[in-house]
């Protein structure tokens, strides 16, 4: 990961436009190629992003940050760089999960079809660079499908699911790849989101998983 504080200002063209004027900012760049801008405050949410596939070229003063697939640019005007370091960080880890989030995972991986007639498994715990999904496996039709797994589903979740999306179809071998969001409950946010992201939400009863006789009543 690299870390540079700087005075700039930044453009975003494509869709739609926006600027950020001239101000002391924290631009994060990191080994999956994503860039985003943050300030002071907010908390995690950055000013501005661009998500990978994307490509930073470096010219005096001007840094431009292009998605490879929409052309989309986010363009950094550099005033003054005050400071500048890249670190490795090496392969998260990844959540780990609670007593009852890994026992579901391990429950639904076991009877995977669960989730639908003719669905089968790939493996559990499906490593990527920036951590392990949840469960990976196959539908009826043979599309992958990558599946996050909660106790309880907020917008952090599918915003980890996001991630893990974008990777996996860049896999030729993977791609396409749908998402499963699933969780004993889901907010309704996260609901919204997952669904403007076009991924699906299954609400899972944790003690009828237990027994699983009992799948009607899972979804």
């Amino acid at each position: 990961m690299r870390l540079v504080i700087a005075r700039c200002s930044v453009d975003y063209v494509g869709r739609l436009t926006a600027h950020l004027p001239m101000a002391p900012r924290l631009i994060l760049i990191k080994a999956d190629g994503s860039v985003s801008i943050h300030a002071d405050d907010r908390a995690f949410k950055p000013l501005n992003w661009m998500n990978p596939p994307c490509k930073l070229r470096e010219d005096d003063g001007t840094w431009t940050v292009t998605h490879g697939k929409t052309g989309e640019q986010l363009i950094l005007t550099i005033e003054e760089i005050l400071h500048d370091s890249s670190h490795e960080l090496g392969v998260d880890p990844g959540l780990r999960k609670d007593g009852v989030e890994a026992h579901l995972q391990e429950l639904l991986a076991e009877h995977i079809e669960t989730l639908g007639e003719g669905w089968s498994l790939i493996r559990r715990e499906y490593p990527t660079a920036i951590g392990p999904v949840d469960i990976l496996c196959r539908d009826r039709q043979g599309a992958t499908v990558a599946v996050e797994i909660k106790r309880r589903g907020e917008i952090d979740g599918v915003e980890q699911l996001t991630r893990y999306l974008e990777l996996l179809n860049r896999d030729s071998l993977l791609a396409p790849v749908k998402g499963v969001f699933a969780a004993q409950e889901i907010k309704p946010q996260a609901r919204v989101l997952a669904t403007d992201r076009g991924i699906d939400c299954v609400t899972l009863d944790y003690d009828a998983l237990r027994g699983i006789e009992r799948t009607d009543t899972l979804f």
